[in-house]
C-alpha cells in the first residue's frame, strides 16, 4: 500500500503541471492574434497609399521619371577663346635720384593717385645752385675777356693795313679772340650742365597713375647712381591683361583682326562668374613661344572704376566670331560618351538617343548640329533615362535655353 502522504504530493505535482500547460496555449495563441492583426494592418495600409501614388503622377506609372526639358531654337551664338591672364600696366616707372643730397620734402601720400608732372620729392638745392652760380660767373668773364680781345682785334687789323703793326701780332690776336670764343662756349656747356642738375633736385612723375608705399622719407641722403628707386609709379588707366593663346588659334585670330579690327575680350575673375572689365585685343606677339606652343596676346581696358589691379590673375574671354542662325540648346542638355556628344530628344513621351556635334558654347548654352529647331531635349534625370524611357514632363518645355548668350 502506498502512503497517503505520497499519494497527496503526487496529485499536487500533477495539477501543478496541467495549469502551467494550459497557460503557455494561452500566450501562444495570444501572439498568432497579434501578428495576424499586424499582418492585416499593413496590407490595409499599402492598400489605401497606392491609389493616392498613382493619382498624384497624373496617372503615369510610378516608375516613370520626371524630367526637365528645353526647346531647340535657332539663334546666334559668340565663339570664344578662354585662356588665363595677367593684368599687366601698360607703363611702371621706377624714379632714382640722379644727384646726391638730402630729401627735404616728399609731396605724395602712400597710393595717392598723381598726374603727369606733379612735384614728388625734393632734395636740397643749395650745393647744385651754388655750382650753377660759379658757372654762370665764369661764362660772364669769359664773354667779357672775349669782348675785349675782338676790341683789340678791330685795333691791330687796321693798324696792319696801315703798316703800323707787324702782320703777325695781328695775327696772334686773332687767335686770342678764338681761344676765348671756346672758353665762352666751354663756360655755356657748364652752365646747362649745372642747370640740368639743379632740376634733378625736384623729381615730379613722368607719367600719370598709382603710387606705391613710400619708400623714403624727409631727412634721408640719397646719393647718385644707387640701386634702390626713391619711388615707384604704375600707370592703371589704361590697362592691359596679357594672356597666353595656343598657336592652332592663330590663323583664325588674325584673319578676323584683318576683318574687323580689334576683337572684343572680357575678363573674369577667378570663379568665371563675374564680369571685371571689357576691352579690346591690342596686339599680338611676333613670335611663338617654343616651349610652351602658346602666343602672348595683349589686350587693352580703360579701368575708369579701377577693378583691375597690377599682377592680377583673371581669366579671358575672346570673342573670335559671332556664329548666327544655330540650334541653341542647354549646355546641360549635351552628353558626352567618350568623344562623342548625344541629347536625348523627347517625342511621344519617351526618350530617344540623338548623336549630335557641338560647335561652339557659350555661357550655359550651346551650339549643335543633328537636331532640329523645334526639339524638346532633355535637360536633367540622365541617371534614370535612357533609349526608349518613358518620362513625365512636369509644367511642360521650357522655351529659352537660357537668358545668357546669343554672341556679341
Amino acid at each position: 500500500m502506498s502512503d497517503p502522504t505520497s499519494q497527496l504530493k503526487d496529485a499536487q505535482q500533477a495539477g501543478t503541471a496541467n495549469g502551467t500547460g494550459r497557460k503557455g496555449r494561452l500566450w501562444l495563441m495570444l501572439l498568432i492574434v497579434v501578428l495576424g492583426g499586424a499582418l492585416i494592418f499593413a496590407r490595409l495600409r499599402n492598400g489605401s497609399s497606392q491609389p493616392q501614388a498613382e493619382a498624384s503622377s497624373d496617372g503615369q506609372p510610378i516608375s516613370t521619371p520626371n524630367i526637365r526639358t528645353a526647346i531647340v531654337r535657332q539663334g546666334s551664338i559668340g565663339q570664344y577663346i578662354e585662356a588665363l591672364g595677367t593684368v599687366t600696366p601698360l607703363a611702371t616707372v621706377n624714379l632714382y635720384s640722379q644727384v646726391s643730397g638730402q630729401v627735404t620734402a616728399v609731396h605724395y601720400t602712400e597710393g595717392q593717385i598723381v598726374n603727369r608732372g606733379d612735384s614728388l620729392i625734393d632734395i636740397d638745392p643749395r650745393p647744385y645752385e651754388a655750382q650753377l652760380q660759379q658757372y654762370q660767373g665764369a661764362l660772364e668773364r669769359d664773354q667779357a675777356l672775349l669782348k675785349q680781345a675782338e676790341i683789340d682785334l678791330a685795333r691791330y687789323q687796321e693798324a696792319a693795313e696801315q703798316k703800323a703793326v707787324a702782320r703777325q701780332t695781328y695775327e696772334d690776336q686773332l687767335q686770342v679772340v678764338e681761344q676765348y670764343r671756346g672758353s665762352v662756349k666751354n663756360d655755356m656747356g657748364q652752365l646747362q650742365y649745372g642747370q640740368v642738375q639743379l632740376s634733378y633736385c625736384r623729381l615730379t612723375s613722368p607719367i600719370s597713375g598709382r603710387v606705391g608705399l613710400r619708400l623714403v622719407d624727409p631727412g634721408n641722403t640719397v646719393f647718385s647712381g644707387g640701386n634702390s628707386a626713391i619711388v615707384v609709379i604704375t600707370q592703371l588707366q589704361p590697362i592691359s591683361v596679357v594672356f597666353n593663346v595656343a598657336e592652332d588659334y592663330l590663323a583664325q585670330v588674325r584673319s578676323q583682326i584683318t576683318e574687323r579690327g580689334a576683337l572684343p575680350v572680357d575678363v573674369y575673375d577667378r570663379s568665371r562668374t563675374n564680369r571685371i572689365a571689357a576691352g579690346k585685343l591690342l596686339t599680338l606677339d611676333n613670335q611663338v613661344d617654343t616651349s610652351t606652343g602658346t602666343v602672348r596676346f595683349r589686350a587693352e581696358f580703360e579701368n575708369r572704376d579701377l577693378a583691375l589691379f597690377p599682377n592680377q590673375f583673371v581669366n579671358a574671354r575672346l570673342l573670335v566670331r559671332t556664329l548666327r542662325n544655330q540650334l541653341i540648346v542647354p549646355a546641360a542638355a549635351v552628353q558626352h560618351n567618350g568623344v562623342n556628344a548625344f541629347v536625348y530628344v523627347v517625342r511621344d513621351g519617351a526618350v530617344h538617343l540623338q548623336p549630335v556635334s557641338e560647335i561652339a558654347t557659350e555661357g550655359n548654352n550651346a551650339a549643335i548640329n543633328g537636331i532640329e529647331a523645334g526639339d524638346v531635349v532633355a535637360i536633367t534625370g540622365f541617371d534614370k533615362i535612357q533609349e526608349g524611357t518613358r518620362v513625365a514632363v512636369p509644367g511642360g518645355s521650357s522655351s529659352e535655353p537660357s537668358s545668357k548668350g546669343g554672341g556679341q
